[in-house]
């Protein structure tokens, strides 16, 4: 799903998996904003692994174990080392899924920021929102499409095996799972894939984004809830129908687990694609020079204390440090000012408490919206310098203001 779905999932749609190495050589390596494990990177996209991957990876190995030792009995506890090989199957599945939203996005001008493998699915981060509702509806449908040519091609291959057998069973394994996933990211609702399609054909008939969101996030949510209650009955009904008597107490809790776990995937992707959709809308009102605070400039030997003085004289709210010819070559950061015991200030010059400038600190005071935070999230730091197109300084930008203002762009409800 995008970062939507929930067996193909993307952040806005999604990735790919054509097999390259990491950058180490190969070795699968930590994310630092805990992605999990680097895989290695198609078409330049990172593929990681989450650690819940794992625990599913081990689930589906012992519950198709048992699937397995009652269609092939013989090959007793060899059946959970192809139940493991059809777990790792079905993830690459998954991966191919994510693959076909990568690639779409990819050819749509769309940058791609991860793709990862994780709880019950997978997700491809796609940073920008797509601008017509024609490719939101293409890039959403080419993952369950490319799951259902899978399914074919699995349903094909089997006409080539012995059914009965332990290729005939891994190839309707998935066969199914993958008619599964496609059936169920084509759901309408947020943050499934058919949740994007019902999204764009909304956009397209009222022509604002935002309604076709809302409508879709509130399908999404239903659809949680049907999940909640559904799945449990119809998972009954099924086995009601066979053997009554054969349905045990472990069978009854996994069955209301997997709904509870599904519906919460579902309730929470809707929400949040409701949010991200409103904080989109309001990402204009973000304008580095609305959001700037007023500077005044010090040489590196002034005391703090002194420093404060003109920044209050002055109504300024940040320092900053200047050379003899005025030109800034850093920031006084805001927590370091902090720190500084009041009896202290007099006796400690700003230039200890200062973060040397770096070109990528320098913002244009007319960047706003995603070009703003796409800057900052090119260049992290706490504090940046803002200058006008001539250079001259016009104030200090600090992350925690433009957070602030984030929150408050969420808290404000949608047009």
């Amino acid at each position: 799903m995008n970062k939507d779905d929930e067996s193909g999932e993307h952040t806005r749609p999604r990735s790919d998996t054509s097999g390259t190495t990491t950058p180490d050589g190969g070795k699968p390596q930590r994310t630092e904003r805990g992605g999990g494990i680097l895989m290695g990177r198609l078409f330049g996209v990172p593929v990681y692994v989450a650690p819940s991957w794992f625990l599913v990876a081990a689930l589906i190995t012992w519950v198709f174990g048992d699937q397995i030792d009652r269609i092939l009995p013989e090959l007793g506890n060899a059946r959970y080392l192809v139940s493991l090989f059809f777990a790792v199957a079905f993830y690459a599945s998954v991966l191919i899924h994510e693959l076909a939203h990568t690639v779409a996005a990819l050819r749509f001008k769309l940058p791609v920021r991860r793709i990862q493998l994780q709880f019950f699915g997978g997700v491809s981060e796609i940073e920008k929102e797509t601008e017509t509702p024609g490719r939101e509806f293409l890039l959403a449908f080419v993952g369950p499409l490319l799951s259902l040519v899978l399914a074919g091609v699995f349903y094909a291959a089997m006409y080539a095996v012995e059914p009965g057998t332990v290729p005939g069973v891994l190839l309707a394994g998935l066969m199914i799972s993958n008619l599964i996933v496609a059936a169920f990211n084509l759901l309408p609702g947020l943050p499934l894939d058919g949740g994007r399609m019902l999204r764009a054909v909304i956009w397209k008939i009222t022509g604002k984004p935002m309604s076709g969101t809302v409508a879709a996030a509130w399908v999404g949510r239903a659809l949680a809830i049907t999940v909640l209650i559904g799945l449990p009955l119809v998972t009954h009904t099924g086995a009601l129908g066979n053997a009554t008597n054969e349905i045990s107490g472990m069978e009854t809790v996994m069955d209301a687990l997997l709904a509870a776990i599904l519906a919460a995937i579902i309730w929470t992707g809707a929400g949040n694609s409701l949010r991200m959709a409103r904080l989109r809308e309001h990402l204009p009102e973000l304008r580095a020079r609305t959001l700037t605070r007023r500077a005044v400039p010090v040489e590196p030997g002034t005391p703090l204390s002194e420093a404060l003085r003109r920044a209050n004289e002055a109504g300024a709210r940040a320092l900053v440090v200047v050379d003899g010819r005025g030109e800034p070559t850093a920031l006084v950061r805001e927590t370091a000012i902090v720190g500084i015991p009041q009896h202290r200030r007099p006796w400690v010059a700003v230039s200890g408490l200062a973060q040397e400038l770096t070109e990528g600190m320098r913002v244009p005071a007319e960047l706003a919206g995603e070009a703003l935070l796409d800057r900052l999230r090119a260049h992290p730091a706490t504090e940046y310098l803002v200058v006008e197109e001539s250079g001259e300084i016009y104030g200090v930008l600090s992350t925690a203001d433009v957070e602030r203002a984030f929150v408050q762009a969420m808290a404000r409800p949608g047009s």
